[in-house]
This record gives structure tokens, sequence and C-alpha cells, in this order.
């Protein structure tokens, strides 16, 4: 069975005109439930993490000052969003739903996040919408507990993950691979393991054309474990802010291709949702439930 994470907190009400589209959160599991991909079982709702748990990825001076509501006025610039206790609550929510999906992905094969995919968070600092990162946070713990012993990130957003890139450069143990915008946000870039930059406006067979000629052999390559997937969807012509020119097709094909192989090669998959903001919610939401309906075709 498909599990997935979902929590009512991953809904944060923003202030009104706010460009960040949080009422995906709801209206996602929602669809997903309309139209039978996904039943009530399939939802399993995320434990909080403890200090413990963040502190092996965060630092401990960086944890005080969210927990205190103590961070200066450009730290809090820098994240996007007004910081209040819910929203830091709602962070350990979401990062414990992806360690809970890499433990439900080694027995199922796969394994779903509504939320998560905050690959801009720093061990030390938030950026770009990012507080905690739950990719990070959920690789630490299964590699400290020996559940697996090389992971692979494939981060698909339209932004680089320069939190994942920048929290494990010194790790062998986890290869980080984002492929991009190349002249997309963050503007100075870190250094991952394998950094594809693609034009403003790249199409389909291009795009699609550069994944097939480099996941498959990262995979003979890394033989990992598991892999962690942060699928955003502002890769999308529609985006706002992304600037690529990918249609819906385009995107689906490409989850579909991540799927295939992690399925071919029987890796573990961790989806988290990542990016999404295009003018019409319908083309955010149909482009993630794209995601969870591949998932079931796939693996159920």
């Amino acid at each position: 069975m498909l599990k997935v994470a979902f929590s009512k907190v991953y809904k944060y009400e923003l202030p009104e005109g706010h460009r960040f589209p949080m009422m995906k959160y709801d209206l996602l599991p929602e669809q997903l439930l309309y139209e039978g991909t996904l039943e009530e079982d399939n939802f399993f709702q995320p434990a909080q993490l403890s200090r413990e748990q963040i502190l092996l990825t965060h630092t401990k001076e960086y944890l005080d000052k969210l927990e205190n509501l103590t961070l200066s006025r450009k730290e809090e610039r820098n994240i996007g969003f007004p910081i209040r206790k819910d929203l830091i609550e709602r962070g350990k929510y979401i990062s414990h739903g992806t360690y809970e999906c890499a433990k439900y992905a080694l027995t199922h094969g796969v394994s779903m996040n509504i939320a998560g995919g905050t690959h801009h968070a720093y061990a030390d600092h938030g950026e770009g919408f990012c507080v905690f990162n739950d990719m990070a946070i959920a690789s630490k713990l299964i590699l400290k507990e020996n559940l697996v012993e090389r992971i692979l990130f494939v981060d698909l957003d339209v932004h680089q993950g320069n939190g994942n890139a920048h929290i494990f450069q010194d790790d062998p143990r986890v290869y980080t691979f984002s492929m991009h915008g190349a002249k997309n946000y963050p503007l100075r870039k870190e250094i991952s393991d394998l950094d594809i930059g693609v034009p403003d406006k790249i199409e389909d067979a291009p795009y699609l054309r550069l994944l097939n000629e480099n996941l498959p052999r990262l995979i003979d390559l890394q033989k990992p474990n598991i892999i962690f997937y942060q699928s955003g969807v502002d890769i999308l012509k529609t985006d706002k802010l992304g600037r690529l020119g990918l249609s819906i097709e385009g995107c689906k094909e490409r989850d579909r291709i991540v799927f295939e192989l992690a399925k071919l090669h029987a890796i573990p998959i961790v989806v988290s949702m990542g990016g999404g903001y295009s003018e019409k919610i319908t083309d955010i939401i149909d482009a993630h439930a794209n995601t969870y309906r591949l998932a079931q075709d796939i693996y159920f």
C-alpha cells in the first residue's frame, strides 16, 4: 500500500496576498481522494521531530533562534515567511513525515509526503521558504539507524538544492544530484555532486533527454540503497517563478522516468513535493497529482 504523509498543520496561514500557494496542501489530498487514486487508509499523520533528531542536521544556535523566535529581520526575510511558533511546529511534522516515509519506502518500495522538499534550508539557517531540511533530516536519521549505507538525492525542482549540497558536501554516503534552472534562484549556487543547469524555456524533449542521459548512469555508479526524490512542479511553462517550458505531460514523464528506474533497480524511493507556483491552482494540483497517480500505477 502507498503510504502518504499528511497533516492539517501542513497548511500555514500566510498574510493575504502572499504568493506561496499554501492551499495546495489541502486541495491535493482532496483531489486524490475524490478521483480514487488514494483512500483514507493511504494517509498517515506524522509524528513531530524531537530536538535531538533535529540537531543531527541543524545547529543548536539556529534551532534556538527558531524556537525562541529570535531570528533577525534579515534571517526571517531570507526564509520568506513570517516566523511564528506554528510555522516551526509545522516544519517539525513535515520533516518527521519524510523520515517516516523513508521507513515505509524501505518496506513498500515507495512512500510520499504531501509537503516537504525543503532543500534550501542549511544546517545553520533557512532560505527560500525552507525552515528545516526534511530530506537531510530523514537521511541523517536513517543513516544513524544503519537502515541504509548509500543515499541518492534526485532533485528536479526548478531551483538548485543548495541546502542539500552544502549539508552533504563532505559526506560520501550521500550523493546529491540537482537538475535545475541555470539562471534561477539561488543566484549563488552551491556545488552538488552533480549539477545540471538547464536554460530558460527548455521544453519537454531536451529536458527529458538530459534526465535520461544522466539518471540511469548515476544509479549504476552509485548503487544507492534509497532515493530521495524532490518532485517540484515549478518546471512547468505556466509557473510564475520557474521560467522553464515544460508541459504537464512532460512533467509527468519526468516522474515516470524516476519511478521506473527506481523500481527496475529495486531501490526504495521517498518523494517530497517541493515547489509549484503556476497562476492556476488547477495546474499545480494536476501536476502534483500525476506523481501520485504514477506511483500507484507503477508500484501497486
